[in-house]
């Protein structure tokens, strides 16, 4: 009787787990631990005020690239005193607000300039 295609007793085609086969880790759980290692690497965040914005005596830091841009945000809310409820808006590149979900590391990676991620924020919206 003909084997079926995809069968698991076809050679090539059988998933094991690690160390069963003594081939060690597949590929994709590979790929699974390299996602979910933190990555250490910073980034340099350059912080711009708008309008009537207060000016931050340091606007340079270095933040870690794995952080979500709303960490960014509650870390500017601290170095300027704000509380929770206070009016903040924030922008890249005087360009767009970036949803407070994504990392910090992809909006370097896509925005940066000159090295530094510019982040520019306002007490009212001042871009759609």
């Amino acid at each position: 009787m003909a084997q079926a295609l995809g069968s698991p007793d076809e050679p090539g085609r059988q998933m094991s787990l690690p160390g069963e086969s003594g081939e060690g880790v597949s590929p994709a759980i590979q790929a699974l631990e390299t996602y979910k290692k933190k990555d250490p690497s910073k980034v340099v965040v350059r912080f711009k005020a708008v309008g009537n914005a207060p000016i931050m005596k340091q606007n340079f830091y270095k933040i870690t690239a794995a952080n979500r841009f709303q960490a960014v945000i509650q870390f500017l809310r601290k170095e300027l005193g704000w509380k929770a409820g206070d009016p903040l808006f924030t922008y890249i590149n005087l360009a767009f607000s970036p949803a407070p979900d994504d990392t910090v590391s992809n909006l370097y990676k896509s925005f940066a300039t000159d090295g530094h991620l510019i982040v520019n924020y306002s007490t009212t919206a001042a871009w759609g």
